[in-house]
């Protein structure tokens, strides 16, 4: 079996939140545990991550220092995040697999993800990113080419293009090293957005949806289970109402139908619900929405929102 894990930006933060690198460390080992029980299982595993918190953190330096030097652009701060927790990844991982006497190598893969230069997320960012400012500091990034918006008494917010993945260009590799019994990271933070120009590549201002980047990754590598890893055990339906309702086993078609009724938040739970549903349409056995620490039941259907084609 072949298992694609994506892990939510909060399972490589402390419980509070916090990013400092210790809690970071701390997070990666938490989550590299159930990955070395799935590996233990002789599952082949990929996995792929969040780094939002990572990025806000490196964002917060760009402003800090932007009259000093020039911000580094989003997509190289997606690079160097999926670098960076690809390598703490590993290093919990490595560890957990020795606990239980399996070896196993990995990798962390840094990874494209093609976007269309025409889409509409490019004419009018709307994906807010980052923290708020006031005015004065504003106006010194967007002197720099960023577009910020005045959003009131909390002060101006940074907004870029959040695309449509198209395809994950180095799902090959990744492939590779999977037959070649690798445990791969890969496609952090849905990708590092780049565009074609001309007969080369370019990265652009953007932040791709992890879930659908992971979706179309394990499409890509013909990935039997996807496991969407959130903080609540199921998706639910009339969230946070006296009437709340988790799902568990439900058809595709049967989700597809509850997201159109407006169960599931855009900003949390609505990508997610999105991912799944993509994944399955196109060939996936199953795929499930739950928590990190009910991965294996969850790889085995017995857990969480399960969504299977009928």
């Amino acid at each position: 079996m072949r298992v694609l894990l994506a892990l939510g930006g909060n399972a490589m933060t402390g419980p509070d939140g916090g990013a400092r690198p210790e809690e970071q460390i701390a997070a990666a080992q938490v989550a590299m545990r159930s990955v070395a029980e799935l590996v233990a299982s002789d599952i082949d595993v990929v996995v792929t991550h969040g780094n939002g918190p990572q990025v806000g953190n490196l964002l917060v330096k760009n402003e800090i220092a932007a009259s000093v030097v020039p911000p580094v652009p989003l997509d190289w701060c997606g690079a160097q995040t999926q670098a960076t927790l690809g390598f703490v990844l590993m290093n919990a991982l490595d560890d957990a697999l020795r606990e239980r006497g399996v070896r196993r190598p990995s990798a962390a893969l840094v990874t494209r993800t093609l976007v269309d230069p025409d889409d509409p997320g490019f004419r009018r960012p709307s994906k807010p990113i980052g923290r708020y400012l006031p005015a004065d500091e504003a106006a010194v990034l967007v002197e720099h080419g960023e577009t910020w918006e005045d959003r009131g008494e909390r002060g101006w917010r940074r907004v870029v293009a959040s695309p449509e993945p198209r395809e994950i260009l180095d799902a090959a590799a990744v492939h590779a090293l999977v037959e070649a019994g690798f445990v791969v990271v890969a496609n952090g933070g849905g990708g590092i957005p780049v565009v074609r120009e001309g007969s080369g590549l370019r990265g652009v201002e953007a932040v791709i949806d992890k879930d659908l980047g992971a979706a179309l990754l394990a499409r890509s590598l013909d990935v039997d289970v996807l496991v969407v890893a959130t903080d609540v055990p199921h998706a639910v339906l009339r969230f946070g109402t006296p009437e709340a309702e988790p799902v568990g086993r439900v058809a595709v078609h049967r989700l597809r139908a509850l997201a159109a009724e407006g169960h599931f938040a855009g900003g949390s739970m609505g990508p997610k619900v999105e991912a799944v549903c993509r994944f399955v349409e196109q060939g996936g056995t199953r795929a499930v929405i739950t928590t990190l620490d009910r991965i294996l039941d969850a790889v085995a259907g017995e857990t969480g929102t399960v969504v299977v084609p009928t």
